[in-house]
């Protein structure tokens, strides 16, 4: 699997997604002006937000923005940056979608650990800056679908997440990985108000899942260190899951034998099961999943299985 060459299994017409030279002409802008790495255009919550992450590697090379993987380079327009920032499920922070932004400014994410534990040769906790000297950041654009029926693409740096698990060497029993988001609720006003939920925040992946290569560590977005809203500072992706499968603000990752249980499956696991791979097939019990709304144009496209990597996956379920 090491050698995935990415092609698309569907396109995108370029009226149903925002153009692309809007997007490249202001990078080409910054990268002239010498700005493309820093972000100085974007508004100051988001560069508050993504200074910590940066500040983290500072003794060694610049790490945003990240060279683009050319084997996960489809042509591809991106979601417009503003939209993708202002449009997040964090219900840690919020459950209006709109306002996640605007609530994450005291969410403190520098010094940041990472607890490893469990059925693991080398138990320890992690600092950011050990973490994101792993393995060289690159980027990858993906699709990205939430359960909700809505999606965008946009462009994650990161690094695949089983050089992480390589590196932890898991015992031969452990079988799946548990993650759990941070647990602040006098930084995160969505968990004071919804004190019912069994937080913090924690999901799962089978261990196959998470050594797949498209399953990253991600740091970064847009060129940039990751914007809170987003899931600073380190959150994983899997791309050919819904997307609360992709835990943002980890704070503690657990080899085990057993599948865990996961916090929307907790709460209703006909609607959120573990595996919740991406299908049209199987609606969801409030509404369909054939089709999914493009979130900056607001236009309708045809659900691919798996999200359209199903090339790469279909093989890690033989009973679908």
């Amino acid at each position: 699997m090491a050698n995935i060459i990415l092609r698309p299994d569907w396109f995108i017409s370029d009226r149903h997604v925002t153009p692309e030279k809007i997007h490249e002409n202001r990078r080409e802008f910054l990268r002239r002006m010498g700005l493309a790495g820093a972000g100085l255009m974007a508004a100051p919550m988001v560069a508050a937000a993504a200074e910590p992450v940066e500040k983290a590697a500072s003794a060694g090379p610049k790490l945003y923005p990240a060279k683009r993987n050319p084997e996960f380079n489809p042509n591809w327009a991106l979601t417009e940056e503003k939209v993708a920032g202002s449009y997040n499920n964090f219900y840690e922070f919020s459950l209006a979608k709109d306002k996640v932004k605007d609530l994450v400014g005291n969410f403190v994410v520098s010094p940041w650990s990472v607890k490893i534990e469990g059925l693991v040769e080398k138990p320890r906790t992690m600092e950011l800056e050990d973490i994101l000297k792993i393995s060289p950041l690159e980027e990858r654009v993906y699709k990205f679908r939430c359960v909700e029926a809505w999606a965008m693409t946009v462009p994650w740096i990161g690094f695949p997440l089983s050089k992480l698990i390589e590196k932890l060497q898991p015992k031969a029993e452990s079988k799946f990985i548990r993650f759990e988001t941070a647990n602040r609720p006098e930084q995160m006003p969505g968990m004071r108000g919804m004190k019912n939920y069994p937080w913090p925040y924690f999901e799962g992946l089978r261990m196959d899942e998470a050594m797949h290569p498209l399953t990253m560590v991600v740091t970064g977005i847009y060129g940039k260190p990751l914007p809170k809203q987003h899931g600073a500072p380190i959150r994983i992706v899997v791309p050919w899951k819904y997307g609360y499968k992709s835990i943002k603000s980890v704070v503690k990752i657990e080899f085990i034998d057993k599948q865990p249980t996961t916090f929307w499956e907790t709460l209703a696991a006909d609607e959120y099961p573990f595996e919740s791979n991406v299908n049209p097939a199987v609606p969801h019990p409030r509404w369909s999943q054939a089709t999914e709304r493009i979130i900056d144009t607001g236009d309708r496209l045809k659900t691919q299985l798996y999200n359209g990597y199903g090339k790469y996956v279909a093989n890690l379920y033989p009973k679908v």
